[in-house]
């Protein structure tokens, strides 16, 4: 495997687990706004990386 494919594998798979996570956190006014902020932050760099 090559170096940029070991990194965009990598980056998929923190999106992922920042998916987990927001999943977990409270149905309330902050937790939806802080799971937003990580979905968006979270799942951003494999997309611009690639």
């Amino acid at each position: 495997m090559t170096k940029a494919g070991d990194i965009e594998d990598r980056l998929i798979d923190f999106a992922v687990r920042v998916l987990k996570v927001t999943e977990a956190l409270p149905r309330t006014k902050a937790g939806n706004h802080i799971a937003g902020q990580l979905v968006r932050s979270g799942t951003s760099p494999a997309p611009n990386y690639g």
